[in-house]
């Protein structure tokens, strides 16, 4: 599990100027929190941690010396600028449950040769004990042919105990569909 560290800031301290100075800022909130604690990150170790971890990834967040096991709840990213302006954490109770992403990758989708591949869901929603928290679902696409599909009740996700789904185990999370390239007769032959 990676670890961030994080300083405390003053809300005196607008968000703006720290971004220019080269921060990053966030906010840690949880059951044993009262409020929320307003952070601030340093923008190359954020940077760093979102090459591995993303919404939904549990680390371990280092404010000061206090050390949280906590989850990335929220990923503030402005497109405009290239840059990450913000991140929620949530501090996790071991004995809680907590309501978390999977983001869905695909891989070897190279392999698919014939047919469209249509990618539905990007994350699957679920609530779990922070034990059993998953970041990331693999699907292997290589071996899908026209007409096949993958629903969320078909991913090892849905088959775990300790995970409980809050997207539909029934919606499709990717798909091959056939290319339709053929010519459409005109109108006015076909009423002929």
């Amino acid at each position: 599990m990676n670890t961030l560290k994080a300083e405390k800031r003053s809300k005196e301290m607008k968000a703006k100027r720290l971004r220019r100075e080269g921060y990053v800022t966030g906010n840690v909130f949880g059951r044993e929190i009262e409020g929320s604690i307003p952070v601030k990150m340093l923008k190359a170790d954020v940077e760093r941690l979102l090459k591995t971890d993303n919404k939904g990834s549990q680390i371990m967040l280092d404010v000061e010396g206090t050390t949280y096991d906590a989850l990335i709840k929220e990923v503030d990213f402005n497109p405009l600028a290239g840059r990450v302006d913000e991140i929620d954490f949530q501090a996790l109770v071991q004995n809680e449950k907590v309501h978390s992403v999977a983001e869905v990758v695909l891989v070897n989708h190279d392999k698919v040769l014939e047919g469209v591949l249509q990618q539905n869901l990007t994350e699957i929603a679920y609530t779990a004990y922070p034990s059993a928290l998953v970041d990331k679902v693999k699907i292997d696409v290589g071996n899908m042919r026209v007409g096949d599909a993958i629903y969320v009740k078909d991913l090892d996700i849905a088959s775990d105990k300790n995970v409980d789904l809050k997207t539909d185990p029934e919606a499709v999370v990717v798909m091959v569909t056939a290319v339709h390239a053929k010519e459409v007769p005109d109108e006015e032959s076909t009423e002929e």
